[in-house]
């Protein structure tokens, strides 16, 4: 039975990533065919994009990208161009495609909360994305009307930055430096989301990837965890690719911790994107901080979790860590890799 297709809802175009020309472009839509900007959608970080009505439903989206921003495999990459149709019913198209035997892939909660996009090719390799109605912004009435929403969610909250990429850009151009944090990014994205996590962030060398969020799960510290777990493993073998390649040494850094966040769309009228805040989100980023290459350390309320669900892993306790503007210390356990390296400036 044929899967039940309500509306065209966007076309993806890709445009320059040098923002000016970005900007060009979309002044281009607006000034030629009168087509406004929705700044009410979530943006790819660090990528310059842009969203443009068009009608009643559709929408252009530009997408300043250059190579491979996203591997999703099989040759996916749903920052191609491509043409997005809003579905009936996900589930359904879903089971359609598995009984039809046609090649797809799944990409959750990356434009919002509960997003479920499939991205399949047609028979003359065009990009297809499939998704359910009414999951987002799908009519022009829907995105004039919308207003921001916030949960209170318990998850858990990781960040993963790279050491040694200033080192990095210092010494290669920008030409070599940007397929090296394609390939740095790709890696950690697909763990994150192979293990439920959903990627809420990329910037500089940063990732920031909650657990439980936006549909809480009990089990999100462990997701994290076992998704750190991987991260150190295969990133260890990335890094001594790069070494051999081009002589510098590299690790990543992780921090989680566990707790009630604030999840919902934060931005301004011009840009909005979805996100987590609160103290819970602070606390992993000055744990990733701390970190050294090869390590990810995680708190007290991450190490509970473990223990109530006999989630076993091999672990470091350290002493507590006095983090800035806390009054109590911070109780703080370690993973470490086979491999560790202390890339911090000395105090």
């Amino acid at each position: 039975m044929p899967i039940k297709v309500l509306d065209l809802h966007h076309h993806a175009i890709r445009v320059s990533p040098v923002p000016a020309e970005a900007d060009a472009t979309r002044d281009f839509y607006g000034r030629v065919l009168g087509l406004q900007p929705d700044p009410g959608r979530p943006a790819i970080p660090g990528v310059p994009g842009y969203w443009l009505n068009s009608g009643a439903h559709a929408q252009v989206h530009l997408i300043g990208a250059q190579g491979t921003l996203i591997d999703l495999g099989g040759g996916i990459d749903p920052s191609l161009p491509h043409v997005a149709f809003a579905v009936e019913d996900i589930a359904a198209a879903l089971g359609e495609l598995g009984r039809l035997g046609i090649e797809h892939r799944v990409l959750s909660g990356a434009v919002g909360a509960g997003s479920e996009q499939v991205f399949l090719r047609d028979p003359a390799g065009n990009l297809i994305e499939l998704h359910q109605a009414g999951s987002c912004r799908c009519t022009a009435a829907s995105r004039a009307g919308e207003q921001p929403g916030y949960t209170r969610v318990w998850s858990a909250v990781m960040f993963a930055d790279m050491r040694g990429f200033t080192g990095l850009s210092e010494r290669l151009s920008p030409t070599d430096v940007v397929p090296l944090l394609n390939e740095y990014f790709s890696l950690l994205t697909d763990i994150a989301v192979g293990h439920g996590g959903t990627v809420l962030n990329l910037a500089g060398d940063g990732l920031m990837a909650g657990f439980g969020v936006p549909k809480e799960r009990r089990d999100a510290p462990e997701c994290a965890v076992d998704s750190a777990r991987e991260m150190l493993d295969r990133f260890g073998g990335l890094a001594a690719e790069w070494k051999q390649r081009h002589g510098f040494d590299t690790g990543i850094g992780i921090g989680i911790n566990a707790g009630e966040v604030i999840a919902g769309n934060v931005g301004s009228p011009a840009y909005t994107s979805y996100t987590i805040i609160g103290d819970t989100v602070n606390v992993a980023a000055r744990l990733s901080q701390r970190a050294r290459a090869g390590e990810a350390l995680f708190s007290s309320a991450v190490k509970r979790s473990l223990d109530e669900h006999g989630h076993s892993v091999p672990v470091i306790e350290l002493p507590a860590l006095q983090l800035r503007g806390r009054a109590e210390p911070v109780e703080i356990y370690c993973i470490p890799a086979a491999r560790r390296v202390d890339f911090r400036p000395l105090a």
